[in-house]
């Protein structure tokens, strides 16, 4: 009995290494691991192995995201869908004819905040495929532990990606900065976006159901929370803030559409033939050290067989490799400092045009709203206010996505150009 129970024991132990070890070189070759296809996928009828974008639910998921980009967290985003009446996945499913597993709804509407959180964090809709999220413990424990992301295998462009990656990017970020509705049920976009600009904490939104709109302020959770000893009050009314925000980018849109040249330079960035000569002469920089190194390798080789066969004696052989490797360092160097401003000029100047592709999406808008905040914005940063001409003033810096905060060098250039 105890003979057959070791045979089960072994024999279960040796086909789980066997499974394991096809499911392994699958996912390293780029095959899809899962079973099924996430909600805005299905199989390919033509080829199992491939996905197709699912139409219908390709379009809830462009929404989630949307919705998620205009401020809206997962409760939020659920509750939208429910008033919506659009399907959850299960009903979908079942609608298309595509077998279920899960129970069905008793509302068919009625989606679950952590539905929308997966989809919302799911990389498969930039269209990559990702491998080895998850494991097994041990053939014996079903339970699936999740893997971290350094584990995870990516394939990029697998199949047609649903959301694009700048949204899904700024998914993510948004999603770190959780914003949780006051008791009061209100919200104000700038909640997870304003920030102190001392000790670069989260400032709370203040508020309650007697305060009118323009008595909602922020507060610098640190001396909330740890007193004004340890960062002095960070103060401001959630109105002046939004409309200090809005000028700010009014002015960054007035200065895009009239001295486009002249913002790309303040940011770095320069013209682009003067861009590729630069590039040019960096790169043939590094060419030449590249084949240097090279041609040192070899010298060095020589040199060292000289020694070896007592054709060089051992001081000349000392000097020589003493020379070459301190040449071979002192270009390791360089092609490292070239190879880094390379990198940076380039993905500078592609920055600065994607943020000024930004900005012209949205040269008409009249008011500021979550969608357009969010998207153009990453943090606003709130300083001590101070008193100028008997008036309590607070400035602001505005780290906006792709370029960061904007020299101020910038406006004060300028500031005496009549704006239409």
């Amino acid at each position: 009995m105890l003979y057959a129970r070791l045979t089960n024991e072994w024999y279960a132990k040796d086909t789980s290494k066997k499974i394991r070890a096809v499911v392994k070189a699958k996912g390293e070759s780029g095959e899809y691991l899962c079973t099924n296809p996430p909600y805005g996928y299905l199989k390919d009828p033509d080829n199992k192995k491939q996905w197709i974008v699912d139409e219908e639910a390709a379009k809830v998921v462009e929404d989630i995201f949307s919705l998620c980009v205009a401020g809206n967290g997962p409760s939020q985003i659920a509750r939208i869908l429910k008033n919506q009446q659009v399907d959850t996945p299960t009903i979908h499913y079942q609608k298309i004819g595509k077998p279920i597993k899960n129970c069905l709804p008793m509302n068919d509407y009625d989606w679950d905040q952590k539905t929308v959180s997966e989809i919302l964090e799911r990389p498969e809709y930039l269209g990559q495929t990702v491998n080895f999220k998850t494991h097994r413990q041990s053939y014996k424990i079903k339970k699936t532990v999740d893997n971290p992301k350094e584990q995870w295998k990516i394939f990029p462009n697998t199949h047609e990606p649903i959301v694009d990656e700048d949204t899904f990017n700024r998914v993510q970020e948004l999603r770190k900065n959780k914003r949780r509705p006051t008791r009061t049920g209100k919200t104000n976009m700038f909640s997870g976006i304003v920030r102190c600009a001392d000790c670069k904490a989260k400032m709370y939104y203040c508020t309650t159901n007697n305060f009118e709109k323009r008595q909602d302020y922020f507060i610098c959770s640190t001396s909330r929370t740890k007193g004004k000893e340890v960062c002095g009050a960070h103060f401001i009314r959630a109105v002046i803030l939004e409309q200090g925000v809005l000028h700010h980018i009014r002015t960054v849109m007035w200065l895009v559409a009239n001295h486009e040249e002249k913002f790309k330079a303040a940011l770095g960035a320069m013209q682009k033939s003067e861009m590729k000569k630069a590039l040019s002469s960096k790169k043939k920089q590094v060419s030449q050290i590249e084949r240097r190194i090279d041609e040192l390798n070899r010298l060095f080789k020589k040199v060292y067989e000289d020694y070896a066969n007592q054709r060089l004696s051992e001081a000349r052989y000392e000097m020589l490799s003493g020379d070459y490797e301190t040449e071979q360092a002192e270009l390791r160097e360089k092609l490292e400092t070239l190879t880094a401003e390379i990198e940076q000029q380039e993905e500078q100047a592609e920055n600065i045009d994607k943020f000024i592709a930004k900005v012209k999406k949205y040269m008409e808008m009249t008011e500021l709203t979550p969608a357009i905040l969010n998207d153009l914005v990453k943090a606003v940063y709130v300083h001590k206010s101070k008193k100028a001409d008997g008036k309590r003033v607070v400035d602001i810096d505005i780290s906006y996505d792709f370029v960061g905060i904007l020299p101020k060098s910038l406006f004060e250039e300028m500031k005496n150009e009549p704006m239409e």
